[in-house]
């Protein structure tokens, strides 16, 4: 797979005024705030109140080899300082980018006092018709990181259902090598359009929705290459997924009493989440409520209590 070029130069964006650029006041800040900006490896510095220090040798390589394959698939973010930047996060990803003998590296650059034009321009930017999804979910999670929202108020700033941001967040659990190919499916839809009106891309958004529910980047992996080779459908890559995951949930199940299934549906809607009950035939039973991170756990326990 060919690398994906990212971001612009500094110069490119802003012009000869570039250096001058340092705060949101500033003539062409506009410009550069929201953007993906390609700059030198060598003008950025480590911040030096990141607490975490120390980072496993193994891992950095193994992300090396990732980023000269495939390129880098989340910007780092920076903060500028006339044509020097300081790290703000993505420390593994600058350091993996350097033992890979980057000479540049895309960057969120961050100005003095650029909240509310950060936010102004990942809206902007989440409108665009051409926007991946991959992009779409790094945005909804800088808005998280960055503006210190929640994925409800994403979803409010948005327009969108809380459960479409959720989903987008989770292609983020993808192994690099699966965000890439799923980055430019809108580019290969475009280019593999023939004269009948169909396509011939054989992955697409919903099998990445079904590798996401195996174990391992290792097998995702696996089974994404036997998509590309084979040709499988998205049912079929559903069927081998559950049969991976637990073979004897492929055997057939006793049906679920349709009251069950309501109270499901209902406590499923009021906690934005996946709600199971299970019952046996005397009566005993569970209640399982999934949740994806500390924070939705947070939400479901204050509805409890509430």
């Amino acid at each position: 797979m060919a690398k994906r070029a990212m971001g612009k130069g500094l110069s490119a964006i802003l012009g000869d005024e570039a250096a001058k650029v340092n705060k949101v006041s500033d003539k062409g800040a506009e410009k550069l705030v929201g953007s993906v900006a390609t700059i030198p490896v060598d003008s950025i510095t480590t911040n030096p109140f990141q607490p975490r220090s120390n980072f496993d040798n193994d891992a950095l390589v193994e992300l090396a080899q990732s980023i000269s394959e495939v390129g880098i698939i989340q910007p780092i973010t920076v903060r500028k300082n006339g044509m020097k930047f300081e790290l703000i996060s993505g420390e593994r990803r600058f350091r993996a980018s350097q033992m890979a003998g980057l000479q540049d590296i895309p960057a969120y650059v961050r100005l003095a006092d650029d909240r509310q034009l950060l936010e102004l321009a990942i809206v902007e930017n989440l409108q665009r018709e051409d926007l991946d999804p991959i992009e779409m979910a790094y945005s909804c999670k800088r808005m998280m990181d960055e503006l210190g929202l929640t994925q409800e108020q994403v979803a409010q700033r948005l327009g969108k259902g809380r459960s479409t941001i959720t989903n987008f967040l989770r292609l983020l659990r993808l192994p690099a090598l699966i965000q890439a190919e799923l980055r430019d499916l809108h580019r290969n839809e475009s280019a593999d359009e023939n004269n009948n009106g169909t396509t011939n891309v054989v992955f697409t958004m919903g099998h990445a929705r079904a590798l996401l529910n195996l174990p391992s980047e290792e097998t995702q992996i696996d089974l994404y290459k036997k998509i590309l080779k084979e040709g499988l459908s998205v049912r079929k890559v559903e069927a081998i997924v559950k049969a991976i995951k637990s073979p004897e949930e492929t055997k057939p199940k006793p049906e679920k009493p349709s009251e069950l299934l309501r109270l499901e549906g209902q406590l499923t809607e009021y906690f934005s989440t996946k709600v199971s009950i299970s019952q046996g035939a005397k009566g005993k039973g569970k209640i399982q409520i999934d949740f994806t991170s500390d924070q939705e756990l947070a939400e479901i326990i204050a509805k409890l209590n509430g």
